[in-house]
Parts: structure tokens; sequence; C-alpha cells
């Protein structure tokens, strides 16, 4: 396939690097790993301003109407940066699950809030088993009247402690798998919701552990029993989205170690002119671009929605998670001692690539759907 952005693509990625090389520098990073949420509120209205919150969102519910591979363009490009706070989780989550699954009047009111920078979004998936899946869903959402009672606990729940709304993934029926589930939408102050942030390894995008205890849910995404397929595409969307983080992240670590290898002298030579030097930058390189290019045609088949997104997508992600983590430690590796303290950016890079390699589930995990995928 013969694949590229178009031109307004490729301005909007421009547009991209010039506001967050202004506006995300890698102090204001370290500034929002120290901060209490990570989440800035002058930052956030910027890209309300900007219009990547409603980026998806059509332009009749307030939002500019791009496309998803719109989205792959300011992803990869906010991976770069480092982008901190709740962007992932309301733009690559929340946006995706609503257009999928929210009625008419749901889209009306909540996604023009979600373009208007009014309302943040985040979507709980994984329980206990820390698995990103339909399989993995167990809590239950007791009927009570015209709506339901959550008691249960959510993890690994992106940026939960900022969000307005939690979209709860819960089963209101028997079945295993997609069966049985159903999303709801709960106001993040309701009673009985008790949001906690994890200590994880990127602190510039904070996990929650989420307790529910008796909380009453009246508003449903979609229809009850009906969540699987909104959950699937919410999954594909999420671990396509975040691929392209990841390749963003990982360019950015290949061009400082590249930068620096050929500014080090030793021996009175550039290091870059050492050939282990040479070679490990250039299996950097290799390995990111691979990494692109599935990941590119990951986010086409996203965007498209082809059949083979079903293995597109984890091919990207199994490939991405392992690239990331890998190009971004022998990154560090290239600096030599200095890439190990704390004062250099570069651990910044490694913390996102390992916190997105098991955002979504790990590589390991998404090599067995793709395996399950081929043998049928």
């Amino acid at each position: 396939m013969d694949f590229g952005f178009s031109e307004e693509q490729e301005m909007l990625r421009d547009a991209a690097k010039r506001f967050l090389t202004d506006n995300c520098s890698t102090k204001f990073v370290r500034q929002m790993m120290a901060h209490e949420s990570a989440h800035d509120a002058a930052f956030w209205g910027k890209l309300v301003g900007l219009g990547w919150p409603g980026l998806m969102i059509p332009e009749t519910y307030g939002g500019q109407g791009g496309t998803f591979l719109d989205l792959t363009v300011i992803a990869e490009e906010a991976g770069k940066a480092l982008i901190p706070g709740p962007f992932f989780a309301t733009t690559m989550l929340g946006a995706p699950l609503l257009l999928e699954g929210g009625s008419e009047a749901q889209k009306k009111d909540l996604l023009a809030k979600m373009a208007a920078g009014k309302m943040i979004a985040t979507v709980a998936i994984a329980e206990a088993a820390g698995r990103f899946d339909a399989g993995g869903v167990e809590l239950k959402a007791v009927k009570k009247g015209s709506g339901y009672t959550l008691t249960g606990e959510k993890f690994f729940v992106p940026d939960a402690h900022v969000a307005d709304v939690i979209f709860v993934v819960a089963r209101t029926g028997a079945g295993t798998g997609e069966e049985g589930l159903t999303i709801l939408c709960i106001p993040a102050g309701e009673k009985g919701v008790t949001v906690t942030q994890l200590k994880t390894v990127d602190m510039t995008r904070r996990m929650c552990h989420v307790k529910f205890d008796d909380v009453a849910a009246a508003e449903v995404i979609g229809k009850e029993g009906a969540g699987g397929p909104i959950l699937r595409r919410t999954l594909e969307a999420g671990a396509a989205a975040l691929s392209a983080e990841l390749v963003g992240t990982a360019q950015k670590a290949l061009d400082i170690a590249v930068e620096y290898a050929k500014t080090r002298v030793q021996f009175g030579k550039p290091i870059g002119s050492f050939q282990a030097v040479k070679h490990k930058c250039v299996d950097m390189m290799v390995a990111v671009e691979n990494a692109r290019s599935l990941t590119y045609y990951a986010c086409w088949t996203v965007d498209e929605r082809v059949a083979e997104s079903v293995s597109a997508v984890p091919m990207a992600k199994a490939y991405a998670s392992d690239m990331g983590k890998n190009v971004t430690s022998e990154a560090i590796q290239v600096h030599g001692g200095i890439g190990f303290t704390w004062e250099h950016d570069m651990h910044l890079y490694h913390r996102r690539a390992l916190a997105g390699e098991a955002n979504l589930g790990n590589a390991p995990i998404h090599r067995e759907v793709v395996a399950r995928t081929l043998l049928g």
C-alpha cells in the first residue's frame, strides 16, 4: 500500500511541532512530574484553543471534524514532547468511546463539552488482573430501579483524579468476553467514588485506582449488554494512538542520541565515528522505522474501519511496545554515564516508553492476540 499523509496533515504536524516546542519543554514536563496532579489548567486551555481535544469530534457537536489519521499525527508529536496530563485519556479513549456508542443526545451534550474543554473524560477497564480486554472485566453492575449500582474496583485508570466523568466497563449480564458488558457513565464526583493516584514509572501521566462503593449509575453509553463492540473500538483506537505516541517518543530519543554522538569527542574523534556506536544508532533507526510503518498501517485500518484492524493494531502495539523501551534504553547507553543521571532528560523518554509498553496491554499480550487471529 502506498501510504502518505495529506498536505493538510503535514501542515498539522508542523503546527503541532511549533506549539509543543514553545509550550511543552522538558522543563515543563519535569514540573508536571513533581506536580500534585500532572495537570496544568493553562496548558490544557492552550490545547483546547488549538482544538486538539475535539479533533475527531464532528463539527455538529462543536469539534474539528477531523479523522483518526489527523489524531495519529498529533499523537506522534505528543510522544516526542512527552505531553503530560489527560490528553490521552480524553482524546484517545473518551472521545472514541462516545463516538462509537453514545446516543445522539449524549453526543450533543458530552462531546460538545469535551470539544470545548469543559469535560475531561477517562475510561475504566482493567481490574486486579491488569487485563485491558473484555475478558478481564468482572465488576458487576446490579440493576436498581431505572439505573444500576456499582461496588468494586478498577485499576490503572488514566487521569481519573482530574476527570469529570468516568466511563466504566461493567457486567450487567451473564456470559464471558464481550457478552453482557455495559458501559456506564459516572460523574467522577459521584458519592461512593474514591480515586487514588498510583506511583508509576511515568508520573507525567497519572494512573489511578478507582473504588466504587454502592455507586449509583443512571446513564448507559449505548445499550445494556451491548458494550462489547464499543469497548473493542475504543481499545483499537487507544492502542493505535498509543503506538503512534511510542514511535514519537523513540524517534526523539534517537534524535538526541545521534546529536550527542556527533558532538561527544573521545580519543580525539566524535564517538559517532566509532563503528560500535554507528551500528547501535542504525539498529535504533531501523527499529523506529519498522514500528512507524506498522503503526501507520494500523492507524489507517482504524480510520477506515477495515477488518485487518483486528491484527494490524495488536501487531503495531506489540512491536512499538518492545521498540520503545529498547530504543530509549539504547539511547541512554549512547550517552554513557551522563545518560543515567537524573539531570539528563533521557530517562524521561525511557519512563514514557515503559509506561506506554504496559498501558492497554504489553507486547506478549498483543502477540498472543495476533497469534489467535492468524490461527483463526
